[in-house]
């Protein structure tokens, strides 16, 4: 299986806060924000190894600041590594100033997804090459987020965890 550049697995949508995906403040609903990322890192996912792909977890969530009634969201996911079946996918969530365009980063998230076959049993997906010094520093510290998750998930001795003892010890 030939590796992918993180950059082919780039996945944007731009989405604006409608009245039914506000709360009674009038700020987006954390749950919805959840529902759009898991969306747009699938279809990074999906565009890592062209297969079927399911949510494994949602490891990590930052709800920085509210993002109000009417703004313009962007989300933007990208693949940081591949595993044997699964992709850890980062979620960035931005915000448009309505007035001059400019972007801030309001949001994040990181989801893993697991590639299937048609009976719905995990299948393997290529290797991720990074590129940018942003893709590199996500693609090191995956193994060591799953390492993490592994232990806390009981499916892992923390005595296995060279990546995570090297922080530690090195």
């Amino acid at each position: 299986m030939l590796a992918k550049k993180a950059s082919e697995t780039l996945a944007i949508t731009t989405k604006v806060v409608l009245p039914n995906d506000t709360n009674t403040l009038g700020n987006l609903f954390g749950g919805q924000l959840l529902a759009w990322m898991d969306v747009i890192a699938s279809v990074s996912a999906h565009r890592h190894c062209r297969r079927v792909v399911v949510t494994a977890s949602v490891n990590n969530v930052s709800f920085k600041e509210p993002i109000l009634h009417s703004s313009i969201v962007t989300l933007e996911a990208k693949v940081s590594r591949a595993f044997n079946s699964s992709m850890e996918v980062f979620v960035d969530v931005f915000v448009e100033d309505p007035v001059n365009g400019k972007m801030r980063k309001s949001n994040e998230a990181i989801y893993t997804f697991v590639a299937v076959d048609q009976n719905g049993g995990p299948i393997q997906v290529p290797e991720l090459t990074p590129e940018t010094a942003e893709e590199i520093d996500r693609f090191e510290g995956a193994l060591r987020r799953k390492q993490l998750s592994l232990i806390l998930a009981g499916k892992m001795n923390p005595h296995d965890a060279t990546e995570l003892k090297a922080l530690f010890l090195g």
